[in-house]
């Protein structure tokens, strides 16, 4: 990195990149007392795609004051239904988990990633103790004490810990010397939202088919946006089909569930593909959301994994900043990177291994998939230890994560 402008203040952390993972961790440092500096280069404000945020992120998002503001553009998701639309020789029987069965209203809300990230810059703005820059990273020197980060404009920075939100392929986390798995497969995502005749009723629901999930997920209103996963030239042979045409064909795979289609967003395509950070932590670095991690959109796990990184890493990162320790300590990052570690291999095996059962016609394999989802239809403690586990693994909240909040002067 060249300086051209030496640095004049010296930050707690700076957080690289705006995407939701990379908003909600800088809100949530500025707000437990850490200086803090959010750096990239814009917010996206063109992804149609939506997130379903399970309870637990729901309640971290309470915490920072965000939720009162996306309450009202979110749908609940109070059951997840599963079917199985293979029309193989062996197929799963049909199973619905519904969120009364734990004693909640919902399992999460789903809502417009556009949404999501207007609310997250719009708080970014405002927040106390939070600088945003809007310029893209350039450089970065990781020294012993502090980390330097020069911007598009020569601008230099420094910080105590930096943290990579730059996505699957950072900057950061290649300066780090951090390597990662990179896998792909065989399929696109074709991404858009629907308006529908009937109603939802508040109801996910996902046909698993040979290509792959095709998920219909509520939004507001008789609406629900669709992740349909196809081979390549199946997702392209749809994405070029007029909309009349297109509303058909989906309204027939959707075996007409929620009546006549009508397309209601610009169409995505998303090839697939999964990455997996070999450590989650480098000198005065650490990686969070789709930098450590990312897998097929199966199960609503992607966001809501990258929201469990920034919880853990806030909690500890302020907990040494209150006991006035190192905050960018090797010890502190191998205690983030220790308990980060079980969740997302986890997660990452446990998606990899369902998206690959769909893509497999082996008998034995049909057989293992189909006999799961059965005894989780008829036996009621496996079944809620699966949706307990779904939507908040372990016993930590990460509501709990966050407190106490950064007092008042």
């Amino acid at each position: 990195m060249t300086e051209k402008r030496n640095p004049s203040k010296l930050y707690d952390v700076a957080v690289i990149g705006a995407g939701p993972s990379g908003l909600t961790a800088a809100l949530a440092f500025a707000q437990r007392g850490l200086d803090t500096l959010l750096l990239a280069p814009d917010v996206n404000h063109s992804d149609g795609r939506t997130t379903a945020l399970l309870r637990e992120s729901v309640a971290f998002l309470k915490t920072l004051d965000v939720w009162a503001k996306l309450a009202p553009k979110a749908a609940p998701l109070r059951r997840m239904r599963l079917i199985d639309d293979t029309g193989r020789l062996i197929r799963a029987p049909e199973v619905t988990f519904d969120s009364a069965e734990l004693e909640l209203d919902a399992y999460g809300y789903n809502l417009l990633n556009i949404d999501l990230n207007t609310v997250l810059e719009q708080e970014a703005d405002t927040q106390k103790g939070l600088t945003f820059v809007r310029q893209a990273a350039a450089g970065y020197e990781l020294g012993e004490d502090t980390v330097t980060i020069e911007d598009a404009s020569g601008t230099a920075y420094q910080a105590r810990l930096a943290v990579a939100a730059d996505g699957r392929n950072s900057l950061l986390r290649k300066t780090a010397g951090i390597d990662v798995k990179r896998w792909g497969y065989p399929q696109v995502a074709l991404v858009l939202n629907l308006a529908h005749d009937l109603p939802h009723g508040d109801v996910s629901t996902e046909f698993h088919t040979p290509t792959g999930p095709f998920t219909l997920v509520p939004l507001p209103g008789r609406n629900s946006s669709l992740v349909c996963v196809e081979t390549e030239e199946g997702a392209d042979r749809l994405y070029k089909m007029q909309d009349a045409y297109l509303e058909q064909e989906l309204e027939q795979r959707a075996h007409s569930i929620l009546g006549k289609f009508r397309i209601a967003s610009e169409r995505q395509r998303y090839p697939l593909s999964g990455l997996a950070a070999k450590t989650l932590v480098g000198q005065r670095v650490a990686l969070i959301g789709e930098t450590a991690h990312v897998f097929p959109p199966i199960g609503a796990q992607g966001l809501n994994l990258s929201l469990r990184d920034v919880a853990a890493l806030v909690r500890l990162i302020a907990s040494a900043h209150d006991r006035r320790a190192d905050i960018g300590s090797a010890t502190v990052l191998a205690t983030y990177e220790r308990e980060r570690r079980t969740d997302i291999s986890s997660r990452t095996v446990a998606v990899d291994a369902l998206n690959r059962s769909l893509l497999n016609g082996f008998l034995p394999i049909q057989l293992a998939r189909s006999t799961g989802l059965y005894l989780a239809d008829r036996i009621g403690p496996l079944r809620r230890l699966l949706m307990r586990e779904g939507i908040a693994p372990g016993t930590k909240s990460l509501a709990d994560s966050l407190l106490p909040r950064r007092k008042s002067a």
